[in-house]
């Protein structure tokens, strides 16, 4: 133990009990200490004030910066542990493992599905293991929490058949919407872009003549997506009718840049329209191309590439497989 933490704790409690208890009882108190500490390894530390605990997130959050985390990532990450830190109200080297428990029990009780609670964790976990790293913290308080476990759920693809109600539902629309909204679903369905990436970008991004595409994903990384002979003619005409001049690949009713709530709120009110009850949001058109390709025998890893997935096993996780394929597939290889 080092013994000016040690000269330095035992002063503080003689300060608090000068007090409250005798002369006596005080040095009895503090040689019962004295000889239980020599047991602990104790440092001091300087405790750190909320302005100092705030530049420890600043300095995580010009972190991702330098490593190309997504605007939308750095966001969710920056108010998600600014909340946590407001409401745990302890200085960071002093969080422990029973902080974040209790936070998040407390989350749970207010109703966040376990899905966004493992996510939360996994913020959290990323945030102190960095802290641990970069030797800001004695200890990583995350070290034992582990996994919550989530409930698998059975995700639906678009079927055939709510593609051509989709499809049909464009032609009951007036004007240039008829042409753009269809060249929407066709862009997302032949590519499997992310909407972020697809709103991104621009009208010289499109290879027409060679129906392929640069998109610009996840860590700034660009990757090459392809177009089928249906979207590319979708496309043509859309152009075709555009009256502004704008480098927007998709644009809005004011000829701004259309945005991704737009393009979710789109597809919302044309499944409405086409009476498609399975909700249909752009996440599922990759979802449903990645399940696609692979049942007519493409590559995983291929696959991976189209959607612009380091690791397979993100890329196994949108694949979805019918009882049907899998017992044909039995069949053949049995």
């Amino acid at each position: 133990m080092a013994i000016d933490a040690k000269i330095s704790f035992l002063g503080q409690v003689e300060r608090k009990c000068s007090d409250t208890l005798t002369k006596t009882d005080l040095e009895k108190t503090l040689r019962i200490l004295s000889d239980v500490l020599e047991g602990f390894d104790l440092r001091e530390c300087q405790m750190w004030e909320d302005n100092q605990r705030d530049d420890l997130l600043e300095s995580y959050i010009s972190t991702l910066k330098i490593q190309g985390r997504s605007e939308k990532t750095i966001y969710r990450y920056e108010q998600m542990l600014g909340r946590f830190l407001k409401e745990v109200n302890v200085t960071t080297r002093r969080i422990n493992v029973y902080h974040i428990r209790s936070w998040l029990a407390k989350e749970k009780e207010r109703g966040i599905q376990d899905s966004s609670l493992d996510a939360e964790r996994m913020v959290l976990s990323s945030y102190f293991g960095w802290l641990f790293r970069e030797t800001l913290i004695e200890r990583n308080p995350m070290a034992n929490v582990g996994p919550i476990k989530v409930a698998k759920k059975q995700k639906k693809i678009i079927t055939d058949i709510e593609m051509e109600k989709l499809k049909q539902a464009c032609d009951k629309l007036k004007g240039i919407l008829k042409y753009r909204n269809r060249a929407i679903l066709l862009f997302l369905a032949s590519t499997g872009c992310r909407v972020s990436e697809m709103t991104g970008l621009n009208r010289d991004a499109v290879d027409l003549k060679n129906l392929e595409c640069l998109v610009r994903g996840k860590g700034n990384k660009e990757r090459v997506v392809y177009l089928d002979s249906v979207t590319g003619m979708a496309l043509q005409q859309y152009f075709a009718k555009r009256k502004d001049d704008g480098e927007a690949l998709f644009v809005g009713n004011e000829g701004k840049r259309l945005g991704t709530n737009g393009v979710r709120v789109m597809l919302k009110e044309l499944a409405k329209l086409a009476g498609v009850e399975n909700v249909i949001h752009p996440h599922k058109f990759r979802r449903t191309l990645a399940t696609e390709m692979t049942r007519h025998g493409m590559p995983i890893q291929e696959v991976a590439n189209i959607l612009g997935h380091d690791k397979l096993d993100t890329t196994m996780q949108y694949v979805i497989l019918d009882r049907e394929t899998v017992k044909a597939s039995y069949r053949k290889f049995a």
